[in-house]
């Protein structure tokens, strides 16, 4: 299995494949093929949620989390964070979707509000 073909799969089915694929391994008659295969199936895993973290991140700034919340639920430092959400909605406010921004940026300005009473948001 490649890359490619992991990353082609639906990302929760990819995830139970990556799970099955460790819970069936046996390590000291492991043929490099299936080392690969896993290789390729966590690799695909990170891929998929280095995409998807920022919308979660997003998500849960609207519910009302902190920056500091999220890093810790992220492992992330503050910054770290900051950046990450805030590159990513920079794309979201700029994307068009029917007429309208994937997120508006009057949601995006008062989020970054919320979060910085520092200058951070010159980055």
């Amino acid at each position: 299995m490649t890359f490619t073909e992991a990353a082609d799969r639906n990302p929760f089915q990819l995830l139970l494949d990556l799970y099955n694929h460790t819970q069936q391994r046996r390590p000291a008659d492991e043929p490099a093929d299936a080392a690969l295969e896993e290789l390729a199936l966590a690799a695909a895993v990170v891929s998929w949620w280095t995409r998807w973290q920022p919308l979660t991140m997003h998500r849960a700034f609207e519910s009302g989390a902190t920056l500091a919340d999220v890093a810790s639920a992220t492992g992330l430092t503050e910054d770290e964070a900051y950046i990450r959400w805030s590159r990513w909605t920079d794309v979201q406010s700029r994307l068009i979707l029917g007429g309208r921004p994937a997120i508006g940026p009057d949601i995006a300005a008062d989020i970054r509000t919320r979060l910085l009473p520092s200058p951070r948001d010159a980055r």
